[in-house]
């Protein structure tokens, strides 16, 4: 009930709610599309089939702020914009970065709730030592990552397109690129959980690739949404909870949401 009525104070600052809001409060769900590339993201539990990471537990988390149940939609690279504008998911939270490109199209909620970039995963015989040795050598990234950009434009690599993350792991173990390119967090589990599979391979350059905030996306316009959720996700830095679920998740480097925690709950300067 407090969850219902802090929502309907948000809302009450402005004239009218949103679509996107309305259908939220009319219909008493949050669907949301989620992406399930691995851990500490988004994956299959093995043992219960369940869907477990830190954006299931934050779109939960912002439901229950909302005062109504979610639903988990599964999107991939390819499809997860589609199916924001096709009104198939109200928000993303399908590690997608801020970039100028995306916000031509989408609106986010104005507070990241992480921050990410792009590590090089490849063979550690491989020679691959900086960002500028991958000029005019193939390289695996979901198709739709924002990373495309930079590899191509400014390392002149020559970027493939995969269509999801564990497809662009299998191509760079059977050779056909010589990194591949994901959100550093789920590279770094990724060999730390599994070991011998990855005996052979290592993130090859120390620095992290165009570095930016993890934001929720929606549709152009939606202001109203944005506000609820900005409000909610702020309130989830402040009290702890969003750098206890990257924890509970083992976000391997969680600097980012503490310092975000420090932020958020300090008194507002008069």
């Amino acid at each position: 009930m407090l969850a219902l009525v802090s929502l309907g104070t948000v809302t009450s600052q402005t004239a009218q709610a949103d679509a996107t809001l309305d259908r939220i409060k009319g219909r008493q769900k949050f669907t949301v599309g989620i992406i399930l590339s691995g851990a500490p993201f988004g994956y299959i539990d093995p043992q219960s089939r369940a869907e477990k990471g830190f954006n299931i537990d934050l779109a939960k988390a912002l439901a229950e702020k909302l005062g109504v149940k979610v639903e988990l939609v599964t999107v991939t690279p390819p499809n997860r914009v589609q199916f924001l504008q096709q009104g198939k998911v109200d928000v993303l939270i399908a590690n997608m970065q801020f970039t100028e490109d995306r916000a031509k199209i989408m609106d986010h909620v104005q507070t990241p709730y992480d921050r990410a970039g792009g590590a090089a995963l490849g063979r550690k015989d491989s020679g691959i030592k900086d960002w500028a040795d991958l000029k005019g050598k193939p390289v695996c990234i979901s198709q739709g990552s924002n990373y495309a950009q930079p590899l191509a434009d400014t390392y002149g690599a020559e970027v493939k397109g995969i269509p999801s993350q564990p497809e662009s792991m299998l191509a760079l173990q059977g050779g056909n690129c010589v990194v591949a390119v994901h959100v550093a967090p789920t590279i770094k589990l990724l060999l730390a959980d599994r070991p011998n599979e990855w005996k052979d391979f290592a993130i090859v350059i120390p620095t992290e690739l165009e570095p930016a905030d993890s934001v929720i996306w929606l549709r152009k316009g939606e202001r109203d949404t944005g506000a609820a959720l900005d409000a909610a996700v702020r309130d989830l830095h402040a009290s702890g909870a969003m750098l206890e679920m990257a924890k509970a998740n083992r976000l391997v480097d969680p600097a980012f949401l503490e310092e975000a925690r420090r932020r958020y709950a300090a008194p507002a300067k008069p």
